[in-house]
C-alpha cells in the first residue's frame, strides 16, 4: 500500500481524470469548416486558458465559462463568436465517457474505500457523467454546489466540510496538477496520485504518487491485483 492511512475517502476530479475531457473534439465538430485549419490549434489552446481564467474569478455557470472562454479566443483570433455554437459544445458535455479501464479500476477501488468526486462541471451534468462512469460514489460535489471552481482553495475547504474530515484523512486522485494537486498540497492533503493522461506536466514536487494506468490506482490501496 501506498498510503501510511486507511482514507475515509479517495477523492477525485472527473473531467480529465475518469471521464476524457473532450472539448477540444467537440468545438471543432461545432465550428466545423468555421474553424480554418490555420488557427484550429490556436484557438482551442487560447480557449483552454480563458477557460481556466473564467473559473478563478467570480463564480459563473460553467455553460457561461464555456460561452466566454470561447467568446473571448474567437475575439483573440478573428473568427466570429455564435452563441449557438457555444451553447452546442456545452450541451455535447454529458454524452462524454469514461477513459478505458476506468470503470472497473473504480468499482475495484470501491471495494476498500467509498468515492467521492469533486468536479468543475454544474450540478445536472455532474450527475449524468457520473452516471456515465457506472461505478458507486458516495458522494458528488459539483462547482454550482461550491459556488466555486477548481482551483479555488475555498473548493477544498467546502469538500472537507462536506464530508467532515480532515486533509490527512483523504487521498485525493486528479490528472491535473494545475486545477488539483497545487491548492491540494497548498490544504495539506499529503496523500494524493497523480493519473498521468499526457496532457500536464509532472509536478512530482508536489508530492503525489504518478501512474499512467488507472488500474495500478486499486493496488496503491492495498489491493491485489485482480
Amino acid at each position: 500500500m501506498a498510503f501510511d492511512i486507511k482514507p475515509k475517502f479517495a477523492t477525485f476530479d472527473m473531467n480529465g481524470t475518469l471521464i476524457k475531457f473532450s472539448i477540444n473534439d467537440t468545438m471543432r465538430e461545432v465550428l466545423g469548416d468555421r474553424l480554418p485549419a490555420e488557427v484550429a490549434d490556436e484557438y482551442l489552446r487560447i480557449c483552454k486558458a480563458y477557460r481556466i481564467d473564467e473559473c478563478t474569478g467570480a463564480y459563473q455557470p460553467f455553460h457561461q465559462i464555456v460561452a466566454r472562454s470561447m467568446e473571448r479566443a474567437s475575439r483573440k483570433v478573428g473568427l466570429e463568436y455564435r452563441e449557438d455554437e457555444a451553447r452546442a459544445v456545452y450541451e455535447r458535455v454529458p454524452t462524454w465517457g469514461p477513459y478505458p479501464g476506468v470503470t472497473e479500476a473504480l468499482n475495484r477501488l470501491a471495494e476498500a474505500v467509498p468515492l467521492v468526486i469533486i468536479t468543475n462541471s454544474d450540478t445536472a451534468h455532474a450527475v449524468r457523467l457520473a452516471e456515465n462512469l457506472k461505478a458507486p460514489f458516495e458522494v458528488i460535489i459539483s462547482s454550482e454546489e461550491m459556488g466555486v471552481y477548481k482551483p479555488r482553495l475555498s473548493a477544498f475547504e467546502y469538500m472537507f466540510d462536506k464530508l467532515g474530515v480532515t486533509p490527512d484523512e483523504i487521498v485525493h486522485v486528479s490528472a491535473s496538477p494545475m486545477y488539483d494537486h497545487r491548492p491540494a498540497a497548498i490544504m495539506g492533503i499529503e496523500n494524493k496520485v497523480y493519473v498521468d493522461r499526457g496532457f500536464e506536466h509532472d509536478e512530482h514536487w508536489l508530492g503525489y504518487e504518478r501512474i499512467t494506468d488507472i488500474a495500478d490506482l486499486p493496488v496503491l490501496f492495498g489491493l491485489p491485483r485482480p
